[in-house]
């Protein structure tokens, strides 16, 4: 009976233990270990120069890392293309800088990989991408190209290819922080709606409002370092840490 109960144990979505990564002399992630379950919103936070975006970048193999393990639905990642190709089958990624195609519509920008890399049937993939688009709001923006299209709307554009994947989790690099302050909400709204939908995700972010609202947990990093892990209401209303109250007392000050 024993061994039947762990069989049927769930196994976490994204599991990282024992990470460490160097640049050269840099250690730049010091013994990270985390864990992801199905459907649980992460937010990574922390000053510029923690690791945060590291650290998600690890995730999808567009890092790699020199100790330690990670797994993405128990396929380890080890470094080789199979299993970074494994791996990114289960994650969307969300960049910072959008990386769409300019020369490419916005149809073509979400169906080009499920049609071309996956052998979906044009018809289908359209019609998922359709689906999509309403899904963000964007529907009128279809035959647009992304020259066409305000830096919130092109951010919603790329969530919407990453959904392209059906990720078991979209992973988000500071999707907001190259956007003006009017059309974060806009992004964040269709995060949220997300959110609620039950999608995991792993957000890296500088918007705490977020946040408190959707994380199930809060990871402060300083220094490659995890400092304080905590659900929202422990983490901004009763930090342990000395420096993760610094932060929380900022954030206070500025209003975030």
């Amino acid at each position: 009976m024993a061994s039947t109960t762990m069989e049927s144990a769930p196994v976490p979505i994204v599991e990282m233990s024992g990470l460490d990564k160097w640049y050269g002399s840099h250690h730049v992630l010091r013994n990270i270990s985390l864990g992801l379950a199905s459907g649980e919103k992460m937010v990574l936070c922390g000053p510029s120069g923690s690791g945060k975006s590291t650290l998600i970048r690890c995730v999808n193999g567009l890092e790699s890392f020199q100790e330690g393990r990670l797994t993405v639905r128990g396929i380890a990642m080890d470094g080789t293309r199979r299993s970074v190709e494994r791996i990114r089958q289960s994650t969307g990624m969300v960049f910072q800088h959008f990386n769409l195609f300019p020369h490419l519509t916005v149809m073509d920008n979400l169906t080009l990989g499920a049609i071309y890399a996956r052998g979906e049937p044009e018809d289908t993939a359209i019609s998922r991408a359709e689906t999509l688009l309403a899904r963000v709001r964007l529907t009128p923006e279809t035959w647009k190209y992304p020259g066409q299209l305000s830096g919130g709307q092109r951010q919603r554009v790329a969530i919407a290819r990453a959904l392209m994947l059906e990720p078991e989790v979209m992973l988000f690099d500071e999707p907001t922080s190259a956007l003006d302050p009017e059309m974060i909400h806009e992004v964040l709204d269709v995060m949220e709606s997300l959110a609620a939908e039950g999608q995991s995700m792993i957000v890296v972010t500088h918007e705490m409002g977020f946040a408190r609202r959707v994380a199930d947990l809060v990871v402060f990093m300083d220094q490659g370092e995890i400092i304080e892990a905590a659900p929202p209401d422990a983490f901004f209303e009763a930090p342990t840490s000395a420096r993760a109250r610094t932060f929380v007392g900022q954030i206070a000050h500025h209003g975030a």
